[in-house]
Order: structure tokens, then C-alpha cells, then sequence
């Protein structure tokens, strides 16, 4: 195998980002061949090379894939659903990836994919306050009082939402920026309020924009964008 730089094969791993495998290495916690190594120029053969990290083995994992998908309607967001189209009918890679979170099938707009178990799970769980940002039309004007609800938060299923970021677009549509991700949590926000959604498209995930990628379609991450949602992992 081609030799890599060591900060790379610690991500590629599963350890931690880029640049904190940066400062692991300057901070001679990594070492390779029983040797602490503290430059980050080191590359390595992952075939050949015994690396540990604070004194345990480090192994070679399989490549990471992360994807930014714009999800039309109609589709479900699910591996497998019998009888509807799924997402993952929009992506053709070789590799098995999973949708983190969801979008219900009628709603539209960007869905995150990955091979990465432990950035599925930190992304998808409750307590890590990351962003989520809609745009929302609903079937009448709403009112500034029904928008101040929303932003404050509104019980719903038994539990009030956490306070959200809102902002009114036109008479009919807004922005809302969610840090959690209750089943159907818009729709039923609007229900509470007297009113209903007609279209809800994300537009934002974290750090993560759909910005202009064409509806059905999808691409990688960038290394940028790889390197914050990673980061998180070692937060």
C-alpha cells in the first residue's frame, strides 16, 4: 500500500480528524514502530507499519465516505422500504452508506450518508446540539405571534421543543433553525399554531449547506467540511 502521512491514516482509522491527529502527533502521543513520533511530514505504509495511539494499536480501516444528498419527494429515507423509493436508489457507489437522521418523504432538501458508525451515532443523538436549518411554506399567512411560539418552543407529543432561531421570509414561508430532531417536529409545530406545511426543504446541516445542488443528485464533502463534522468526534 502507498505510504500516507500519518494524521490522514489516523483519521482514515476512525481515531479522530485530520488536525487533531495533528496535535496528537506534536503532543507525542502517537507512535509508530514502538517509536514516538512527533513530525507531522511522517508518512507511513498502513500494511507494514505498527502505529498506537496513547499505547494502543491503531488498525486500518475502510475508507470513509460522506455525501451530501438534495432529497426529492417521494423518496423515503431509508436503506430498504418495500413498496417506496429510498435514498439510497439516488447514490451509486460501490460502498454500503446509511442516511443519518431523516427527512419524511414528503419534505425535500439535503440528507447526510456515511460509512461512519461513530459520526452516524454523534450526529444522530439528541445531546450534540448541531444545526438544522428549513425552509418552510405553509398553507396560510402566519402570524408574528405564531412565529414568537416557535422560536420559544411548543409542546408537542408531551415535550416542549427547544428554543429555535426563526425568521419570516414572506407572509407565507420562514426560517427555522432546529439543534434537535423530533419526528415530524415542523409539521407538528404548525399543527399546534393552527396552520400547515406545504413544502419544508433543509437546507443546513451544520456546517453543511445544499446551496445549489440539483434536486436528486449528490457529491462528497469537502476535505473542509469533513474536517468540522469530524472534529466533533473529538469534542
Amino acid at each position: 500500500m502507498p505510504e500516507i502521512r500519518l494524521q490522514k491514516f489516523l483519521s482514515q482509522a476512525g481515531v479522530c480528524s485530520r488536525r487533531q491527529g495533528e496535535e496528537y502527533i506534536l503532543s507525542g502521543q502517537v507512535s509508530v514502530n514502538g517509536k514516538i513520533v512527533s513530525e507531522l511530514g511522517t508518512k507511513i505504509d498502513p500494511d507494514r507499519d505498527q502505529v498506537k495511539f496513547r499505547g494502543k494499536s491503531v488498525t486500518a480501516a475502510e475508507e470513509m465516505i460522506y455525501i451530501a444528498l438534495n432529497k426529492p419527494p417521494g423518496y423515503v429515507t431509508s436503506c430498504e422500504q418495500p413498496g417506496d423509493k429510498t435514498v439510497m436508489q439516488l447514490v451509486d457507489i460501490p460502498e454500503r452508506v446509511y442516511p443519518v437522521g431523516r427527512l419524511d418523504k414528503d419534505s425535500v432538501g439535503l440528507l447526510l450518508l456515511t460509512n461512519d458508525g461513530r459520526l452516524h451515532h454523534r450526529l444522530s443523538h439528541p445531546s450534540f446540539d448541531h444545526e438544522k436549518e428549513y425552509e418552510v411554506t405553509v398553507a396560510s399567512p402566519i402570524p408574528d405571534t405564531a412565529l414568537a411560539r416557535i422560536a420559544k418552543g411548543i409542546n408537542i407529543m408531551g415535550v416542549k421543543t427547544r428554543p429555535a432561531e426563526v425568521r419570516r421570509i414572506s407572509p407565507t414561508s420562514f426560517r427555522i433553525v432546529l439543534k434537535e430532531g423530533k419526528n415530524r417536529q415542523i409539521r407538528r409545530m404548525m399543527e399546534k399554531v393552527g396552520n400547515s406545511v406545504r413544502t419544508l426543504k433543509r437546507i443546513r446541516i451544520s456546517n453543511i449547506r445544499l446551496a445549489r445542488l440539483p434536486e436528486g443528485t449528490w457529491r462528497y464533502l469537502t476535505e473542509k467540511e469533513k474536517e468540522h463534522l469530524l472534529s466533533c468526534l473529538s469534542e
